[in-house]
């Protein structure tokens, strides 16, 4: 059992997660769920104390992991629409999906193997699910490992910093903490209308990650390809012809190739599956 004391596996609310999700603001807000019993050891303080060799020593209880982990969860900053997703509730509708889910598991192992150097970025086009699996990703990393991750969407990321310089504040603190997370998800790489003040920021950010050897998981509608020698900036969104390597530039895509790793996300668009017309 992950958690101690342990969730009710039939709990209506949480189904045996040990949290609930609901919203504030425009992110996704975890609480304990009811169904967790009080801790037995502790009785609920989080404090237990125990005698060895003679010596009195006070500790934090086991029964924090939850805590602490839901903790995290609020810490990483994920979008209400998305704070349920997992990989027990993303469809395998074909084939393709199948093998993006292997291929974040088989990353998944290697970060717990101790392994992963190298982060992960899911391409493909849109509405194939990938920013599903980023965030199934992000939720087992903090759940599963306890690992501190922030997820942020790209042209969400300019919006902020934007609405910081309209009032003349400095948004230094924002891209420090995005440079040293252990874990940074970027949703919608090479999104945006590519000027170069836009060009710097994702510059700066990867440069960052780079430099401090941080490990960067991220979604693109772009084909994981270097610049084909067109312009980029001020140019509208063009997924079929335009590269990974022509939104964000040789430079930014060269590091990304050398710290992560490339993952397709084939199919069918999920949102055209579900229903169009009101009954």
């Amino acid at each position: 059992m992950l958690f101690d004391p342990p969730p009710n596996n039939n709990c209506p609310i949480c189904s045996g997660e040990g949290y609930a999700i609901s919203s504030k603001g425009e992110y996704a807000f975890a609480t304990q769920c009811e169904c967790v019993p009080q801790c037995v050891r502790c009785n609920g303080t989080g404090i237990v104390s125990v005698v060895k060799d003679g010596a009195r020593r006070t500790g934090r209880c086991r029964c924090q992991k939850l805590p602490d982990r839901i903790q995290l969860f609020n810490y990483a900053k994920l979008p209400v629409l998305q704070g349920h997703n997992s990989f027990q509730n993303f469809r395998h509708i074909n084939k393709g999906a199948t093998l993006a889910v292997k291929s974040c598991n088989s990353w998944i192992r290697e970060f717990n193997a101790k392994k992963a150097s190298k982060g992960l970025v899911l391409s493909g086009e849109v509405g194939r699910g990938k920013t599903h699996l980023l965030i199934a990703i992000v939720k087992t990393l903090i759940f599963e490992f306890g690992v501190r991750a922030r997820f942020i969407e790209f042209s969400r990321l300019l919006s902020i910093l934007r609405d910081g310089y309209s009032r003349g504040e400095s948004n230094s603190e924002l891209l420090s903490q995005l440079a040293t997370v252990p874990i940074l998800a970027i949703d919608e790489l090479g999104k945006g209308r590519l000027t170069d003040w836009e060009l710097s920021i994702i510059d700066e950010v990867v440069s960052r990650r780079y430099n401090a050897m941080g490990i960067i998981l991220g979604t693109t509608n772009y084909s994981w390809e270097p610049p084909t020698g067109k312009g980029v900036a001020n140019l509208s969104e063009d997924f079929s012809s335009q590269t990974l390597g022509d939104r964000v530039g040789p430079r930014v895509f060269s590091r990304l190739q050398e710290i992560c790793y490339f993952a397709p996300v084939q199919g069918q668009d999920f949102r055209a599956l579900r229903p169009q017309r009101m009954n």
